[in-house]
Protein backbone atom coordinates (compact mmCIF):
# COMPACT_ATOMS: atom_id res chain seq x y z
CA UNK A 1 0.00 0.00 0.00
CA UNK A 2 1.32 3.67 -1.12
CA UNK A 3 0.82 5.46 2.13
CA UNK A 4 1.05 8.48 -0.10
CA UNK A 5 -1.80 7.27 -2.02
CA UNK A 6 -4.48 8.28 0.91
CA UNK A 7 -5.84 11.26 0.14
CA UNK A 8 -5.35 13.37 3.75
CA UNK A 9 -6.03 16.78 3.43
CA UNK A 10 -4.46 19.34 5.90
CA UNK A 11 -6.97 21.99 5.11
CA UNK A 12 -10.02 19.57 5.83
CA UNK A 13 -8.50 17.97 9.11
CA UNK A 14 -7.93 21.52 10.16
CA UNK A 15 -11.78 22.30 9.89
CA UNK A 16 -12.44 19.40 11.93
CA UNK A 17 -9.71 19.51 14.30
CA UNK A 18 -11.11 22.92 14.86
CA UNK A 19 -14.40 21.45 16.55
CA UNK A 20 -12.30 19.94 19.10
CA UNK A 21 -10.29 22.59 19.84
CA UNK A 22 -12.99 25.21 20.43
CA UNK A 23 -14.58 22.59 22.92
CA UNK A 24 -12.57 23.75 26.02
CA UNK A 25 -11.96 20.74 28.11
CA UNK A 26 -9.95 21.60 31.44
CA UNK A 27 -9.31 18.79 34.01
CA UNK A 28 -11.37 20.15 36.95
CA UNK A 29 -14.43 21.22 35.42
CA UNK A 30 -16.19 18.12 34.42
CA UNK A 31 -19.01 19.37 32.60
CA UNK A 32 -17.14 21.01 29.82
CA UNK A 33 -14.73 17.29 29.73
CA UNK A 34 -17.91 15.91 29.19
CA UNK A 35 -19.60 17.86 26.62
CA UNK A 36 -15.71 16.92 24.82
CA UNK A 37 -16.10 13.15 25.51
CA UNK A 38 -19.46 13.71 23.84
CA UNK A 39 -17.89 15.41 20.62
CA UNK A 40 -15.23 13.35 20.06
CA UNK A 41 -17.47 9.87 20.49
CA UNK A 42 -19.83 11.16 18.49
CA UNK A 43 -17.08 11.32 15.75
CA UNK A 44 -15.81 8.09 16.66
CA UNK A 45 -19.66 6.57 16.42
CA UNK A 46 -19.71 7.92 12.97
CA UNK A 47 -16.92 7.07 11.53
CA UNK A 48 -18.19 3.19 12.51
CA UNK A 49 -17.01 2.22 15.97
CA UNK A 50 -18.81 1.09 19.07
CA UNK A 51 -18.40 3.77 21.99
CA UNK A 52 -18.52 2.67 25.58
CA UNK A 53 -19.02 5.33 28.08
CA UNK A 54 -16.98 5.26 31.34
CA UNK A 55 -17.99 6.99 34.45
CA UNK A 56 -15.49 8.99 35.42
CA UNK A 57 -13.58 9.43 38.71
CA UNK A 58 -15.09 11.61 41.83
CA UNK A 59 -15.71 14.76 40.87
CA UNK A 60 -14.08 15.07 37.41
CA UNK A 61 -15.24 13.77 33.62
CA UNK A 62 -16.01 10.59 31.76
CA UNK A 63 -13.95 8.64 29.60
CA UNK A 64 -14.75 6.14 27.05
CA UNK A 65 -13.13 3.12 24.53
CA UNK A 66 -14.28 2.81 20.92
CA UNK A 67 -13.80 -0.43 19.03
CA UNK A 68 -13.60 -0.31 14.74
CA UNK A 69 -15.17 -3.64 13.15
CA UNK A 70 -12.70 -6.14 12.39
CA UNK A 71 -13.20 -9.51 11.69
CA UNK A 72 -10.48 -11.04 14.81
CA UNK A 73 -12.82 -8.44 17.12
CA UNK A 74 -12.19 -9.52 20.66
CA UNK A 75 -8.54 -10.14 20.47
CA UNK A 76 -5.43 -8.68 20.92
CA UNK A 77 -5.23 -5.74 18.86
CA UNK A 78 -3.84 -2.44 18.93
CA UNK A 79 -4.93 0.19 21.29
CA UNK A 80 -4.75 4.08 20.47
CA UNK A 81 -4.44 5.97 24.16
CA UNK A 82 -5.08 9.73 24.24
CA UNK A 83 -6.52 11.92 26.26
CA UNK A 84 -8.63 14.70 26.43
CA UNK A 85 -8.75 16.75 29.58
CA UNK A 86 -6.05 20.08 28.78
CA UNK A 87 -4.33 22.78 31.04
CA UNK A 88 -6.41 25.63 29.86
CA UNK A 89 -9.04 26.89 31.80
CA UNK A 90 -12.54 27.48 29.94
CA UNK A 91 -11.98 31.12 28.77
CA UNK A 92 -8.98 30.68 27.02
CA UNK A 93 -9.81 30.97 23.54
CA UNK A 94 -10.38 34.68 23.71
CA UNK A 95 -6.70 34.61 24.43
CA UNK A 96 -5.78 31.61 22.84
CA UNK A 97 -8.28 31.37 19.74
CA UNK A 98 -8.46 29.12 17.28
CA UNK A 99 -6.72 30.50 14.11
CA UNK A 100 -4.11 29.95 11.55
CA UNK A 101 -1.31 31.14 10.78
CA UNK A 102 0.71 29.99 7.54
CA UNK A 103 1.95 26.56 8.72
CA UNK A 104 1.04 26.87 12.58
CA UNK A 105 -2.17 26.90 13.67
CA UNK A 106 -2.74 27.69 17.68
CA UNK A 107 -5.45 27.11 20.13
CA UNK A 108 -5.46 25.10 23.85
CA UNK A 109 -5.04 21.64 23.69
CA UNK A 110 -4.45 21.32 20.04
CA UNK A 111 -0.69 20.41 20.39
CA UNK A 112 -1.11 18.24 23.77
CA UNK A 113 -3.19 16.32 22.55
CA UNK A 114 -6.48 16.79 20.64
CA UNK A 115 -4.22 16.89 17.62
CA UNK A 116 -2.55 13.93 17.56
CA UNK A 117 -5.68 12.38 18.68
CA UNK A 118 -7.91 13.92 16.05
CA UNK A 119 -4.77 12.69 13.45
CA UNK A 120 -5.10 9.16 14.83
CA UNK A 121 -8.97 9.09 14.16
CA UNK A 122 -8.01 10.32 10.40
CA UNK A 123 -5.83 7.92 9.77
CA UNK A 124 -8.58 5.04 10.89
CA UNK A 125 -10.72 6.41 8.71
CA UNK A 126 -8.72 7.29 6.27
CA UNK A 127 -7.54 3.27 6.52
CA UNK A 128 -11.82 2.83 5.92
CA UNK A 129 -12.59 4.88 3.01
CA UNK A 130 -9.64 3.19 1.27
CA UNK A 131 -11.66 -0.74 1.63
CA UNK A 132 -8.12 -1.89 3.39
CA UNK A 133 -8.46 -4.07 6.63
CA UNK A 134 -5.68 -4.13 9.12
CA UNK A 135 -4.75 -7.10 10.26
CA UNK A 136 -5.09 -6.73 13.84
CA UNK A 137 -8.31 -4.77 15.58
CA UNK A 138 -7.95 -1.22 16.24
CA UNK A 139 -9.09 0.21 19.53
CA UNK A 140 -9.58 3.75 21.01
CA UNK A 141 -9.22 4.84 24.88
CA UNK A 142 -10.02 8.76 25.80
CA UNK A 143 -9.74 9.52 29.30
CA UNK A 144 -10.58 12.79 31.83
CA UNK A 145 -7.48 13.12 33.72
CA UNK A 146 -4.15 13.24 32.33
CA UNK A 147 -2.75 16.38 33.57
CA UNK A 148 -3.36 15.87 37.03
CA UNK A 149 -1.46 12.88 36.42
CA UNK A 150 -3.97 9.93 36.40
CA UNK A 151 -4.76 9.60 39.30
CA UNK A 152 -8.50 7.97 38.72
CA UNK A 153 -7.84 6.17 35.39
CA UNK A 154 -4.33 4.45 35.57
CA UNK A 155 -6.38 0.87 36.66
CA UNK A 156 -8.06 1.67 33.67
CA UNK A 157 -5.47 2.47 31.52
CA UNK A 158 -3.64 -0.85 32.54
CA UNK A 159 -6.56 -2.58 32.48
CA UNK A 160 -7.57 -1.66 28.67
CA UNK A 161 -3.66 -1.92 27.73
CA UNK A 162 -3.35 -5.20 28.85
CA UNK A 163 -5.90 -6.93 26.58
CA UNK A 164 -3.94 -5.11 23.49
CA UNK A 165 -0.44 -6.36 21.91
CA UNK A 166 0.47 -2.68 21.15
CA UNK A 167 -0.42 0.31 22.35
CA UNK A 168 0.42 3.99 20.23
CA UNK A 169 0.08 7.07 22.14
CA UNK A 170 -0.31 10.16 20.02
CA UNK A 171 1.05 12.63 22.59
CA UNK A 172 3.25 15.76 20.60
CA UNK A 173 6.08 14.60 18.20
CA UNK A 174 9.61 14.47 20.04
CA UNK A 175 12.19 16.97 19.03
CA UNK A 176 12.72 17.11 15.80
CA UNK A 177 9.90 14.94 14.09
CA UNK A 178 10.80 12.12 16.54
CA UNK A 179 9.07 9.88 18.74
CA UNK A 180 9.27 8.73 22.38
CA UNK A 181 10.53 5.81 23.36
CA UNK A 182 10.78 6.11 27.12
CA UNK A 183 9.59 8.53 29.61
CA UNK A 184 11.52 10.03 32.63
CA UNK A 185 9.63 9.49 36.03
CA UNK A 186 7.74 11.99 37.87
CA UNK A 187 6.13 12.57 41.28
CA UNK A 188 3.85 14.74 42.75
CA UNK A 189 3.89 16.15 46.27
CA UNK A 190 1.62 17.98 48.30
CA UNK A 191 2.06 20.09 50.87
CA UNK A 192 0.74 22.36 54.02
CA UNK A 193 2.03 24.33 56.29
CA UNK A 194 0.40 25.38 59.44
CA UNK A 195 0.73 28.49 61.61
CA UNK A 196 -1.35 30.53 64.44
CA UNK A 197 -4.00 33.40 64.47
CA UNK A 198 -4.34 36.74 65.26
CA UNK A 199 -5.02 39.78 64.16
CA UNK A 200 -2.58 41.16 61.66
CA UNK A 201 -3.04 45.02 62.65
CA UNK A 202 -3.87 44.72 66.19
CA UNK A 203 -1.31 41.19 67.08
CA UNK A 204 0.53 40.86 64.16
CA UNK A 205 3.65 39.45 66.45
CA UNK A 206 1.13 37.30 68.48
CA UNK A 207 0.51 35.07 64.81
CA UNK A 208 3.02 32.77 62.95
CA UNK A 209 1.91 33.21 59.16
CA UNK A 210 1.31 29.92 57.31
CA UNK A 211 2.51 31.53 54.48
CA UNK A 212 5.77 32.93 55.31
CA UNK A 213 6.58 29.26 56.62
CA UNK A 214 5.57 27.94 52.89
CA UNK A 215 7.50 30.99 51.01
CA UNK A 216 10.70 29.73 52.88
CA UNK A 217 9.90 25.81 52.73
CA UNK A 218 9.01 26.51 48.33
CA UNK A 219 12.75 28.14 48.76
CA UNK A 220 14.27 25.12 50.06
CA UNK A 221 12.74 22.96 47.95
CA UNK A 222 13.35 24.33 44.48
CA UNK A 223 17.12 24.66 45.33
CA UNK A 224 16.77 20.91 45.93
CA UNK A 225 16.84 20.50 42.10
CA UNK A 226 20.04 19.24 40.55
CA UNK A 227 20.80 17.40 37.22
CA UNK A 228 19.34 14.28 38.29
CA UNK A 229 16.39 15.33 39.79
CA UNK A 230 14.05 18.52 39.48
CA UNK A 231 11.82 20.12 41.55
CA UNK A 232 9.10 22.79 41.03
CA UNK A 233 6.45 24.13 42.84
CA UNK A 234 3.21 24.49 40.76
CA UNK A 235 0.67 25.83 43.01
CA UNK A 236 0.17 27.73 46.15
CA UNK A 237 -2.95 28.62 48.03
CA UNK A 238 -3.24 30.25 51.07
CA UNK A 239 -5.12 32.89 53.28
CA UNK A 240 -8.67 33.84 53.49
CA UNK A 241 -8.68 37.59 55.16
CA UNK A 242 -5.35 39.82 54.67
CA UNK A 243 -6.36 41.24 58.27
CA UNK A 244 -5.77 37.69 59.90
CA UNK A 245 -2.65 36.30 59.76
CA UNK A 246 -3.26 33.07 57.90
CA UNK A 247 -2.77 29.83 59.66
CA UNK A 248 -3.18 27.39 56.68
CA UNK A 249 -1.14 27.06 53.35
CA UNK A 250 -1.08 24.67 50.46
CA UNK A 251 0.99 23.82 47.82
CA UNK A 252 2.32 21.15 45.41
CA UNK A 253 4.85 20.56 43.63
CA UNK A 254 6.64 18.44 40.59
CA UNK A 255 9.98 16.46 40.68
CA UNK A 256 11.28 14.53 37.71
CA UNK A 257 14.06 12.11 37.30
CA UNK A 258 15.75 10.41 34.10
CA UNK A 259 16.29 7.33 36.63
CA UNK A 260 13.88 5.32 38.94
CA UNK A 261 16.21 5.17 41.96
CA UNK A 262 16.76 9.35 41.29
CA UNK A 263 12.97 10.27 41.61
CA UNK A 264 13.39 7.68 44.63
CA UNK A 265 15.90 9.11 46.28
CA UNK A 266 14.38 13.05 45.98
CA UNK A 267 11.23 11.73 47.34
CA UNK A 268 13.02 10.07 50.62
CA UNK A 269 14.65 14.03 50.70
CA UNK A 270 11.11 15.75 50.36
CA UNK A 271 9.22 13.94 53.10
CA UNK A 272 11.74 14.18 55.15
CA UNK A 273 10.85 17.96 55.24
CA UNK A 274 7.65 17.13 57.29
CA UNK A 275 8.52 18.54 61.07
CA UNK A 276 6.62 20.77 64.12
CA UNK A 277 9.16 23.94 65.03
CA UNK A 278 9.44 24.68 68.25
CA UNK A 279 6.59 27.45 68.26
CA UNK A 280 3.95 24.91 67.06
CA UNK A 281 4.25 25.58 63.33
CA UNK A 282 3.86 22.57 61.61
CA UNK A 283 5.09 21.34 57.42
CA UNK A 284 3.75 17.98 56.17
CA UNK A 285 4.52 16.84 53.12
CA UNK A 286 2.69 14.01 51.63
CA UNK A 287 3.44 11.75 48.07
CA UNK A 288 0.54 12.11 45.49
CA UNK A 289 0.98 10.54 41.96
CA UNK A 290 3.92 8.99 40.76
CA UNK A 291 4.60 8.15 36.88
CA UNK A 292 7.41 5.05 37.02
CA UNK A 293 10.46 5.86 34.67
CA UNK A 294 9.68 3.81 31.43
CA UNK A 295 13.12 2.33 30.00
CA UNK A 296 12.36 1.28 26.28
CA UNK A 297 12.52 -2.78 26.06
CA UNK A 298 12.45 -4.74 22.74
CA UNK A 299 8.99 -4.71 22.28
CA UNK A 300 9.25 -1.30 21.94
CA UNK A 301 12.08 -0.58 19.92
CA UNK A 302 10.29 -3.26 17.71
CA UNK A 303 7.60 -1.07 16.96
CA UNK A 304 10.16 2.20 16.89
CA UNK A 305 11.86 0.40 13.39
CA UNK A 306 8.88 -0.19 12.30
CA UNK A 307 7.76 3.02 12.72
CA UNK A 308 11.27 4.34 11.68
CA UNK A 309 10.86 2.37 8.22
CA UNK A 310 7.49 3.37 7.89
CA UNK A 311 8.73 7.27 7.89
CA UNK A 312 11.95 6.22 5.53
CA UNK A 313 9.03 5.05 3.24
CA UNK A 314 7.18 8.56 3.54
CA UNK A 315 10.25 10.55 2.95
CA UNK A 316 11.41 11.36 6.51
CA UNK A 317 14.00 10.31 9.21
CA UNK A 318 12.31 9.60 12.25
CA UNK A 319 14.17 9.71 15.96
CA UNK A 320 13.52 8.65 19.13
CA UNK A 321 14.21 9.25 22.34
CA UNK A 322 13.06 9.69 26.06
CA UNK A 323 11.24 12.44 26.72
CA UNK A 324 10.37 14.45 30.13
CA UNK A 325 7.15 15.43 30.90
CA UNK A 326 4.60 12.33 31.91
CA UNK A 327 2.16 10.37 29.87
CA UNK A 328 -0.07 7.70 29.99
CA UNK A 329 2.79 5.90 28.36
CA UNK A 330 4.52 5.81 31.88
CA UNK A 331 2.25 3.08 32.73
CA UNK A 332 2.04 0.93 29.89
CA UNK A 333 5.94 0.90 28.78
CA UNK A 334 6.95 0.81 32.36
CA UNK A 335 4.90 -2.72 33.08
CA UNK A 336 6.56 -4.02 29.36
CA UNK A 337 3.55 -3.45 26.67
CA UNK A 338 5.14 -2.22 23.44
CA UNK A 339 4.13 1.25 23.25
CA UNK A 340 5.24 4.12 21.31
CA UNK A 341 4.69 7.52 22.05
CA UNK A 342 4.83 10.74 20.71
CA UNK A 343 3.26 9.82 17.13
CA UNK A 344 1.31 12.82 17.35
CA UNK A 345 1.99 16.43 15.94
CA UNK A 346 4.61 18.76 15.44
CA UNK A 347 4.52 21.98 17.21
CA UNK A 348 5.81 24.10 20.59
CA UNK A 349 4.26 25.84 23.19
CA UNK A 350 2.10 23.38 25.32
CA UNK A 351 0.78 24.66 28.28
CA UNK A 352 1.22 28.12 27.47
CA UNK A 353 -0.49 30.95 25.31
CA UNK A 354 1.30 30.04 22.11
CA UNK A 355 0.53 26.42 21.99
CA UNK A 356 0.35 25.74 18.24
CA UNK A 357 1.18 22.85 15.79
CA UNK A 358 2.81 22.70 12.52
CA UNK A 359 -0.07 22.64 9.99
CA UNK A 360 1.94 20.33 7.66
CA UNK A 361 2.45 17.76 10.40
CA UNK A 362 -0.93 17.05 10.33
CA UNK A 363 -1.41 14.51 6.97
CA UNK A 364 2.07 13.34 7.80
CA UNK A 365 1.90 12.21 11.25
CA UNK A 366 -1.53 10.91 10.18
CA UNK A 367 0.16 8.57 7.33
CA UNK A 368 3.06 7.65 9.54
CA UNK A 369 -0.10 6.49 11.98
CA UNK A 370 -1.96 4.50 9.30
CA UNK A 371 1.31 2.60 8.53
CA UNK A 372 1.56 1.21 11.74
CA UNK A 373 -2.04 -0.01 11.80
CA UNK A 374 -1.52 -1.73 8.44
CA UNK A 375 1.75 -3.28 9.15
CA UNK A 376 1.28 -4.24 12.89
CA UNK A 377 0.61 -7.66 12.96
Amino acid sequence: MDLNALPFDADAMLDGLGRWVTCESPTFDPRAVNAMMDLASGDLAAAGATVERIPGPPGLGDCFRAAFPHPRAGEGGILIMSHLDTVHPVGTLSALPFRRDGNRCFGPGILDMKGGAFAALEAVRQIGRAGLQTPLPVSFLFTCDEEIGSPGTRELILAEARRHRYVLVPEPAHAGNGVVTGRYAIARYNFAAHGRPSHAGAALKEGRSAIRHMARQILAIEEMTTDDCTFSVGVVQGGQWVNCVPTTCRAEALSMAKRQADLDEGTRRILALSREEPDGTRFEVSLGVVRPVWEPGPGTMDLYDRARGIAAGLGFDLGHGSAGGGSDGNFTGAVGIPTLDGLGLMGAGYHTLEEHILVDSLPQRARLMAGLLLTLA
